[in-house]
């Protein structure tokens, strides 16, 4: 115990001494943080739509009204022709436009079947799609609160369970947490290993008679108390700066984070065993862990939706499954009893990376 905490001590020392490392390691949360949720929001805020509106009707103004008084939509102009509308998108002055044709109000008040056109600017996919289903949920409210309605049709009520509001920081907090804590995790104990290759300290650790075990449990523990720091720090200005309540257990979350933080700082350590160059160490840890996390986790792009190799390959990464463990301990406030699969998968890979660290540890030099 008292070679490792000598050891331990030892790399504290090579970390604190490293201004600009702490820079990183403290510093990237916070401005990953800041970023997604004030600049990269995937939500939609005053986004400029324009009403062509051909009724003219009490009912059409309601309409109208109720969607200018959403915080979600700012009414630019009221168009008065198709021509104009076209000119407007060309512009780039609109996003989106409301059609609502003659005899709205009185299919509206017979009960026929009334019909809205919403054309949206297909140059951006995505916010095309937000701006629609916003709008679509809009039209529908409007539907529901009127009384002169007869119709005999279902109306559907849509409501967006554990996002109401359909803000973004549900989505992408447990993204970056997940993302955050494997790059620091893998990135700093890559190196730590190759660092004494590459500067010959690695010969007096060898003939020390310090178990690979203990050389391994060394190297890990000063990152393991960083990234308990670092996750705190995430886990506060979610609450403080974006207002994401923790619905879940927190003992729990941190628990399950103890074993992903503890499942890379083992992955950083395999990477280093197996490289003989920092460069080469840090490369493998950026592309072979950044892309397939940011691609292949769920973070960014669905997995059902890809490939079934692709799948196959996602559920290898560690961030996949620690990625669904948060979205449904902080946003949904589940139990064990529901992420217990995904726990099991996160501590068998933690042990499998420990035994192939303590195996490939080499005892002599090449």
């Amino acid at each position: 115990m008292k070679q490792l905490l000598t050891f331990v001590r030892k790399e504290f020392l090579h970390v604190l001494r490293d201004k600009r490392t702490l820079l990183i390691l403290f510093g990237m949360p916070v401005v990953q943080i800041l970023l997604f949720g004030f600049a990269l929001s995937t939500e939609v805020k005053d986004t400029r739509i324009g009403v062509l509106d051909q009724d003219k009707s009490h009912a059409s103004t309601e309409l109208v009204s109720k969607i200018h008084a959403n915080l979600y939509f700012d009414l630019e102009q009221d168009l008065k022709s198709i021509h104009e509308a076209e000119d407007a998108f060309k512009g780039g002055r609109i996003k989106m436009i409301m059609v609502i044709p003659a005899g709205f109000s009185e299919d509206l008040t017979s009960g026929k079947k009334t019909q809205l056109q919403l054309i949206t600017d297909g140059t951006d996919l995505n916010l095309a799609n937000q701006i629609y289903n916003f709008m679509s949920n809009i039209i529908l409210d409007f539907y529901g609160q009127q009384t002169l309605v007869q119709s005999s049709e279902i109306q559907p009520e849509i409501r967006m369970l554990y996002n109401p509001q359909l803000q973004g920081a549900p989505n992408f907090v447990p993204g970056v947490m997940a993302f955050i804590l494997l790059i620091i995790c893998v990135l700093m104990t890559a190196i730590a290993i190759v660092r004494e290759k590459e500067t010959g300290t690695l010969e007096v650790l060898l003939v020390s008679p310090m178990k690979p075990y203990v050389i391994i449990l060394a190297k890990a523990i000063p990152y393991f108390i960083l990234s308990i720091i670092i996750l705190i720090s995430i886990l506060v200005l979610s609450v403080t700066v974006l207002d994401l309540p923790i619905k879940g257990n927190l003992f729990l979350l941190f628990g399950i984070s103890i074993i992903f933080i503890i499942t890379n700082l083992l992955l950083g350590i395999v990477i280093s065993i197996l490289t003989r160059t920092q460069q080469t160490a840090m490369l493998i840890s950026l592309v072979g862990t950044m892309l397939p996390t940011l691609m292949l986790s769920g973070f960014m792009f669905p997995v059902e939706n890809m490939p079934v190799p692709l799948q196959v390959i996602g559920n290898v990464i560690p961030a996949k499954w620690y990625y669904e463990i948060v979205k449904n301990i902080m946003i949904k406030g589940t139990g064990l009893e529901v992420i217990w699969k995904h726990t099991a998968v996160l501590t068998g890979m933690m042990m499998m990376l420990f035994l192939i660290a303590v195996r490939k540890f080499k005892v002599r030099l090449e």
